[in-house]
């Protein structure tokens, strides 16, 4: 997710009183005014991804007393363990992974991640200067042969820009104790640090390799791309499965979306960043039903912007990653699967394991 995209397109704003303290500060895009994202409803359980002063901002006692959130006051203990920290990766058993394996018929693999270079779509500086040689070659020479070696410097933020894999601490929500809460209701003191996550670090993460469904919502609609903030409905979905004739998402799947909205991806990033098609919270709540491990697109939130309902914006997230541990793969590049009709295929993603991050960059394959 991109939280840019609240300060440049989301305008639920709350006039306020003057104030020169912190929290009132205006911040450089890609960011989100203290003051504005906390008073701006639901959204400021969505305080992931923020700095951690913003996201640190405790309710008084009267409004611990009186929110009620719409989303769900109580998401926690996970079923899988009170102190579970993994998330649905932990449904891909052994069967499953034996499952996935057979439907590799072809051998052929379908490199899903977009290459991470300058000129993507992105919000501010997310991405920063990438990757810097210091001097060309670095090193060298070594022995008689003559050896010369190239390494790297990388500046910016890998984590949530790109083709990218969001953790469970990415994002939370208040809670109806006016806390604030991420996945199994870790609060905030519990999770918060300026130095990393202390828990739901992307370090928990395993190894994915699990059955893989593509729904090309795209073929089924036609036209060249679906447009900005279709909402993709529990219809779509089925009609779709039935079209490709494909069962069901099941338990420790990983389900990922063909929009045509990657169309967009460096020809036109204004419009790309705008909003996207995808699904909507009633299918975002039946997809979590089906306790999938992940669910991808060709987008950068994997869901409807704005959305089913404008005033619970990135209601997917919620519900998938705070409510329900599922991770989200965002800005995947779909159309060769989509072009050569694979539907069903092994689907693998190897995050890495850097302590205390919110996600993982990484290029999540199908093998088909």
């Amino acid at each position: 997710m991109q939280p840019g995209w609240l300060k440049r397109y989301y305008h639920q704003h709350v006039v306020d009183e003057p104030s020169h303290d912190e929290d009132a500060a205006t911040l450089p895009d890609g960011d989100v005014s203290r003051r504005d994202f906390v008073k701006s409803g639901l959204v400021a359980g969505m305080a992931a991804g923020m700095t951690v002063a913003q996201a640190t901002g405790g309710a008084t006692p009267a409004e611990a007393q009186t929110f009620t959130n719409p989303m769900s006051n109580r998401w926690w203990p996970s079923p899988l363990g009170a102190q579970d920290e993994q998330g649905a990766g932990r449904r891909i058993t052994p069967a499953k992974v034996l499952e996935a394996a057979k439907l590799i018929k072809t051998g052929k693999v379908y490199p899903l991640g977009r290459v991470l270079e300058k000129g993507i779509p992105a919000f501010g500086e997310r991405l920063g200067s990438h990757v810097v040689i210091p001097g060309t070659p670095t090193g060298g020479p070594f022995g008689k042969h003559e050896l010369f070696y190239h390494d790297e410097l990388f500046v910016g933020e890998i984590g949530q820009a790109g083709s990218q894999f969001d953790g469970l601490g990415h994002i939370g929500m208040r809670a109806g104790d006016g806390k604030i809460h991420y996945y199994n209701g870790f609060t905030q003191e519990e999770v918060g640090s300026a130095y990393g996550l202390k828990k739901l670090g992307a370090e928990h993460l395993k190894p994915f390799f699990t059955r893989g469904v593509l729904l090309d919502v795209l073929a089924l609609k036609g036209g060249d791309r679906l447009p900005i903030n279709y909402v993709i409905t529990v219809d779509d979905i089925v009609q779709t499965l039935r079209r490709q004739n494909v069962k069901e998402p099941g338990e420790g799947d990983a389900v990922i979306f063909n929009t045509g909205h990657g169309k967009l991806w460096k020809k036109d990033n204004a419009e790309y960043n705008k909003g996207c098609p995808g699904p909507g919270i009633t299918a975002g709540r039946w997809l979590a039903d089906k306790k999938i491990s992940v669910v991808g697109a060709d987008t950068w939130p994997v869901e409807a912007v704005p959305g089913e309902n404008p005033d619970l914006i990135f209601g997917c997230h919620a519900i998938w990653i705070t409510m329900n541990g599922i991770h989200i793969n965002e800005n995947l590049f779909t159309e060769d699967l989509a072009k050569d009709r694979v539907y069903e295929f092994a689907w693998s993603f190897n995050p890495l394991p850097l302590k205390g991050a919110t996600g993982s960059p990484g290029n999540s394959v199908a093998i088909a």
